[in-house]
């Protein structure tokens, strides 16, 4: 996806340790979707209240459920130092400022100029990502794979766009495993059998260029490649369906109807036996 809004990325690197469960049925069974449940049976997982929200994602791991399980809960790893980006390079407005950057009031409209911009921004995002994909192997560091993309958004010209988002300290997110979202590569290194979803974002010529997948880490279980089949084919339903994303788009401003599109997203979701972190809504 390309846009020139302001980039959004959460700024928490979220290493909760509760895992989805899963039945001991097949990936294509998990594919195939059940019978749609009752607006009762469908329900967010609600957290526990912590004292604080750092509470909440670190105590959750020592669940029994955790305990059990086969994977070692995620452990954050060194954070190195903010790499340089040199100084001809255009940057985003929001660099060096801790304050995230307003959300638009409405949709914007780009002339041939700008179009050609998002594309080529996009297209440069999706190059990062290959680049960083082929880098994803048992040993190497998530902050290895951040230097690797950081290097090579440079040499074209372009800004990582993550990098001073909101004091962000990264040019790249990673996150493994129970990482949730936007994770803060670091100096642990991948072990086989870790999934690892790598969200590259680039601002070039004016536009960012924003784009993401999860790789598998050597040899992966079917627990971790049925987590990642079936989000890959939620969203592929959603991305085919262009009446669907046409209706989102127009109903954007009306708050009542967009709840009703989430609440069925939330019961398609819940058929396929996951859940939607409470934290983060």
């Amino acid at each position: 996806m390309a846009s020139n809004a302001p980039l959004q990325p959460c700024l928490l690197s979220s290493f909760l340790g509760e895992r989805v469960a899963y039945s001991a049925a097949s990936s294509l069974q998990l594919l195939r979707p059940r019978a749609p449940p009752s607006t009762k049976d469908a329900h967010l997982r609600v957290s526990r209240t912590f004292s604080s929200l750092t509470d909440f994602l670190f105590s959750r791991r020592n669940q029994p459920n955790i305990e059990k399980s086969k994977h070692k809960c995620l452990q954050p790893g060194n954070v190195s130092p903010r790499l340089h980006v040199p100084s001809h390079i255009p940057r985003p407005p929001y660099v060096n400022s801790r304050l995230s950057p307003g959300i638009a009031s409405g949709p914007e409209v780009h002339d041939e100029r700008g179009i050609e911009c998002m594309r080529a921004s996009g297209k440069l995002a999706a190059q990062v990502l290959l680049r960083a994909g082929s880098l994803v192997k048992p040993g190497i560091t998530t902050d290895e794979i951040d230097q690797a993309v950081h290097q090579m958004i440079i040499d074209h010209g372009a800004y990582p766009s993550p990098l001073g988002y909101g004091g962000f300290p990264k040019s790249v997110c990673t996150s493994v495993n129970e990482c949730i979202c936007h994770g803060i590569p670091d100096s642990r290194a991948l072990e086989d059998g870790d999934i690892i979803n790598i969200d590259v974002t680039v601002y070039f010529n004016g536009y960012h260029g924003d784009t993401s997948a999860t790789f598998f880490c050597g040899d992966v279980d079917d627990e971790a490649k049925s987590l990642v089949q079936v989000n890959y084919f939620l969203a592929n339903i959603m991305l085919s369906k262009r009446d669907c994303i046409e209706n989102i788009v127009r109903i954007n401003h009306n708050k009542l109807q967009f709840l009703k599109c989430c609440v069925c997203w939330w019961i398609c979701i819940s058929s396929f036996q996951l859940v939607v972190p409470s934290v983060f809504i």
